[in-house]
């Protein structure tokens, strides 16, 4: 007897990212936060640093009163905001559990009188036009209904003339490099997941690389970079990295 297979778990996981975006990430990432940053070192090949480290470099540079840092998780960026500039950051996510996790890092590194953690969501940000003088986000767009309008919504607390990078992974343009980052991402990122991190890392690792896939078959970098625009951004480029693995980008609110 015939039998018709469903759709594999991966692809439904998906689905259900984009049906109920935030409710999915908050369930996707609870019980991840205490070893969070450790692990995305680790199953990222330690690509991860680098990639932060280029997107704070496009906000850290000039003078800033205040930084907005929007998905923040166990906040290893809004530390790095922290440290290199003398602004007051602020950390904001969805995820009461990485917030808590982002603030004890906070007071570990003696940054507390600095940094301040808000729960909050990016599509809907809980702050007038205008207040701070910079902003940082980081994996966020496959986690909301509508990129265009979220992006708008970050561009909005920005000041004129303020920075504005993100970091996103990306999908390799080379068919040798996609190849490789289709069989890491499909087979070698859930079993290390599994391993260093258990079934909660696993499911984030068979996730990840369907999610990726999906977000750039709807949402081109070029898609994108025209969002951006449309949303008042000046001046936006963007950096592609480790073999395109990682994508950054950042811009200057306009007038």
């Amino acid at each position: 007897m015939l039998r018709t297979l469903g759709p594999r778990r991966a692809d439904v996981d998906v689905a259900e990212s984009r049906a109920r975006p935030n409710q999915f990430a908050r369930q996707l990432f609870a019980g991840l936060p205490k070893r969070y940053n450790l692990l995305a070192e680790l199953l990222s090949l330690g690509q991860d640093r680098r990639w932060r480290d280029e997107m704070v470099a496009h906000v850290a540079g000039g003078s800033l009163g205040r930084i907005l840092d929007v998905a923040c998780g166990p906040a290893a960026v809004t530390r790095e905001l922290a440290s290199r500039t003398s602004a007051q950051v602020v950390g904001l996510d969805l995820s009461v559990d990485m917030l808590a996790e982002g603030a004890a890092n906070v007071s570990r590194a003696g940054l507390g009188d600095r940094v301040s953690m808000v729960l909050g969501r990016g599509e809907q940000l809980p702050f007038e036009d205008a207040a701070f003088d910079g902003l940082t986000f980081t994996y966020l767009l496959r986690y909301v209904a509508d990129p265009a309008a979220t992006i708008a919504e970050l561009a909005r607390v920005v000041r004129p003339g303020g920075p504005i990078a993100s970091l996103e992974f990306a999908v390799p343009t080379s068919p040798g490099w996609k190849v490789l980052w289709w069989f890491y991402t499909r087979a070698v990122l859930p079993l290390g997941g599994l391993i260093t991190g258990g079934k909660g890392w696993w499911d984030v690792g068979r996730f990840l690389g369907p999610s990726i896939s999906k977000h750039y078959r709807s949402y081109p970098v070029d898609w994108t970079v025209g969002a951006w625009e449309h949303a008042g951004v000046e001046h936006v480029e963007h950096r592609s990295m480790s073999l395109g693995g990682g994508l950054v980008m950042w811009g200057y609110r306009s007038a």
